[in-house]
């Protein structure tokens, strides 16, 4: 895992869960920000990152995403605002559920 610094600032931390940490290989990434960008950029930056992982992008293809505590929803990536310090979320789809 790597190391969060101590102040966040200028940085985005994107978080891996379940299927999609096993396909990334780790289970967060920090990545520089030192402006507001998108979170469609910020997934380019995480596909870029795990190119080897040849189940990567197929995971994170069917992933929702939060950006903090915000769902992205339907919305579409290029208009969704990550700014430095946020943490964003991606979240596999989950199997179980009541009986």
């Amino acid at each position: 895992m790597q190391e969060v610094p101590a102040s966040s600032q200028g940085v985005v931390t994107v978080r891996y869960w379940a299927a999609a940490r096993a396909a990334a290989g780790t289970d967060q990434d920090l990545f520089p920000l030192s402006s507001d960008t998108t979170v469609a950029a910020v997934l380019d930056l995480a596909l870029a990152r795990h190119v080897d992982r040849p189940r990567w992008r197929q995971v994170l293809g069917v992933c929702s995403l939060l950006v903090g505590d915000r769902p992205v929803g339907a919305r579409d990536r290029h208009h969704v605002t990550v700014r430095p310090g946020d943490t964003v979320e991606i979240l596999p789809p989950f199997a179980g559920g009541g009986t």
